[in-house]
């Protein structure tokens, strides 16, 4: 029985804190863009305006969810269910210090998930039965996909060079060096695309409120509206957290609640630059968006590949000094 329990409460007690992560991480948001833009943001519910992801929160969940009479009910209500649990499953490899399940194919299984989200973008536009939410789906899609792309490349070069699929040996290859001296070229690609992979500004052409009537989720209000909006800021935080892991690695052999705070930190500091981003530059064109992925990231990435298989190989032919 006690088993039972702990077999229950483990992945709660490592979810809730990532969902308390998300709602303050809102509320961040709006407090750096409304001082950017010289305005307080929000400041009226509770201190500081602390408690106002509460008040939103309580406020979407407990609004009457509006369905459009000839969409697909069932798909209407699983794909944001579908979007949130995806986003939830993916911190399952992550060490933070210790991960939900220690997996050898952390990094494909990530991988697995990451492409899986794509079925809930096309799904929620699909059962909308709309044509806003169907175009912007496939454009959403379109954009997910291309990026998908880069993203792989550059994990295998990852893969590369430390020799393994595990999130844990990835950590301390980084021992002495982090990852991103020597493969600082494909880091800066690395950031870029997971802008474009988590829908952030400069690259939000899945949704574009000010122009495009916000795409794919366009028919969707309440409470399966709040469960795409969770999902979407999840895996900014988990890609963020992701990018320290393999990029800026904190060192596994010190005090574990150094490694955490450490981790944190780092993550927080990217999550920041999110922020800066979407506060700095205007929305691409969706040809610019597509042409940035095609013609330039994806020759840079194969490039990089060989070189980093190549290396190796070239070494080892060398005759012992």
């Amino acid at each position: 029985m006690t088993s039972f329990i702990l077999n229950i409460m483990n992945p709660i007690l490592f979810i809730v804190p990532i969902l308390i992560a998300v709602a303050f991480l809102t509320l961040l948001e709006r407090k750096i863009l409304g001082y950017m833009q010289l305005r307080k943001g929000p400041n009226m519910v509770g201190p500081l305006g602390i408690l106002q992801p509460v008040a939103d929160g309580i406020k979407l969940f407990i609004k009457e969810p509006i369905r459009p009479t000839h969409a697909s009910p069932i798909l209407f209500i699983i794909s944001p269910t579908l979007a949130l649990l995806l986003a939830m499953m993916m911190w399952t490899p992550l060490p933070l210090p210790y991960s939900m399940a220690d997996m050898n194919l952390g990094v494909l299984f990530m991988l697995a998930l990451s492409s899986m989200t794509v079925y809930t973008i096309l799904w929620s536009g699909w059962a909308s039965n709309s044509k806003y939410a169907l175009m912007g789906s496939l454009r959403a899609i379109a954009q997910t996909i291309s990026y998908e792309v880069t993203l792989g490349i550059i994990l295998l070069s990852i893969i590369m060079m430390t020799g393994t699929f595990t999130m844990q040996t990835i950590i301390i290859t980084q021992e002495n060096t982090w990852l991103i001296l020597p493969m600082w070229p494909l880091a800066m690609m690395w950031f870029v695309s997971t802008l474009a992979e988590t829908n952030r500004a400069p690259f939000d052409l899945t949704e574009g409120e000010s122009e495009l009537v916000s795409g794919f989720n366009v028919e969707y209000s309440a409470g399966p509206f709040a469960l795409f909006f969770l999902a979407e800021y999840m895996n900014i935080l988990m890609m963020n957290t992701l990018s320290c892991i393999l990029f800026f690695s904190p060192n596994m052999s010190t005090q574990l609640n150094l490694f955490t705070i450490d981790l944190m930190l780092k993550s927080t500091m990217l999550t920041m630059a999110f922020l800066w981003i979407r506060a700095s530059y205007p929305r691409f064109r969706y040809d610019q968006l597509m042409h940035l992925l095609w013609k330039q990231f994806l020759p840079a990435t194969l490039a990089f590949y060989l070189w980093y298989i190549s290396l190796p190989i070239a070494l080892s032919g060398l005759p012992p000094m």
